[in-house]
């Protein structure tokens, strides 16, 4: 029964970073129809909390749980919602402006790396024995390969690179955070702390960038299509609700490090998902690399007897 449960974890696992690997085609949309990058952000987030904050408000107002135990707890959410939410996209999303979308994606693929690196400082339970540092590096290894596809050349770009940097090190925090939070509290609950410190973190970006608000404080200047909303809210109640929910819970479920690991099916997904719709052509590289991961993923997974 136990090997079932943790099996059903991982393909819980597997399918959020599927859903996240074919978001790039929704968010694309959304910015060719003017959308920035930090409205795109903050219109799924929205859509999330909403819907997270009905679904807790379910058992009535006098059960609903609005703060953490402690202000310890409470700042232990914002950072949650700073390093899971605004300041990881912002950085990915702005770190395609200024490189390259092969290095973005490389870059931002590797957090789990950090983050097992991160959580082996903070938690000994959770160091890594040597096979699964070999099966994280292996695994790594395999999203190299998968990302560059044989073009073997990448073209620095020190601040671009260094925002996509920044968006795998917030990722890395993101999950050394979910220990101690998920030790606490039920996924519901950080799942919708993570959405409102999220959006209210935003507000100092588009104080210092007004014309970006102007959706929010002059909702008539905005005229969405049917597409724009289809994408928003599959954006809002897929990719993040739910997502976000699965995400958090296979944390708990799993432990950061193994879960973390899924990360690196993102380019994975991403490219079959392009294969399917795009008829975009599966390379060599790509089987080469993916079976790299999958063999690191389950070498990674193995625990100590």
């Amino acid at each position: 029964m136990k090997s079932n449960s943790r099996l059903f974890y991982h393909l819980v696992a597997f399918i959020v970073v599927a859903i996240w690997g074919s978001t790039f085609v929704f968010t694309k949309l959304l910015l060719l129809n003017g959308l920035s990058p930090a409205q795109i952000f903050t219109l799924r987030f929205i859509i999330a909390y909403v819907l997270l904050l009905g679904y807790s408000m379910k058992g009535g107002v006098a059960k609903f749980r609005l703060f953490s135990s402690s202000w310890r707890d409470e700042l232990l959410m914002i950072a949650l919602g700073v390093t899971g939410g605004s300041i990881y996209f912002l950085t990915e999303n702005s770190a395609m402006n200024y490189t390259t979308t092969t290095n973005t994606s490389l870059i931002v693929s590797l957090s789990p790396l950090i983050a097992t690196a991160l959580i082996s400082i903070f938690y000994k339970a959770e160091r890594l024995n040597r096979v699964r540092i070999s099966g994280t590096l292996m695994a790594a290894l395999g999203v190299v390969i998968v990302v560059l596809n044989g073009h073997f050349v990448l073209h620095l770009s020190p601040f671009g690179d260094s925002l996509a940097f920044s968006a795998a090190l917030c990722w890395g925090f993101y999950s050394l955070l979910m220990i101690p939070a998920n030790q606490k509290y039920d996924t519901v609950f950080i799942t919708r702390k993570v959405f409102i410190y999220g959006l209210l973190s935003m507000i100092p970006y588009f104080m210092m960038n007004p014309v970006e608000a102007g959706i929010f404080i002059s909702p008539s200047t905005f005229h969405p299509s049917l597409s724009i909303l289809l994408n928003l809210l599959f954006l809002g109640c897929v990719a993040s609700m739910l997502c976000f929910v699965a995400w958090n819970w296979v944390l708990k479920k799993l432990g950061a490090v193994v879960a973390t690991n899924y990360v690196y099916f993102n380019p994975v997904t991403t490219i079959l998902f392009a294969w399917a719709i795009l008829s975009e052509q599966i390379t060599l590289y790509f089987l080469l690399g993916t079976a790299l991961i999958l063999i690191g993923m389950y070498l990674a997974d193995k625990r100590k007897k």
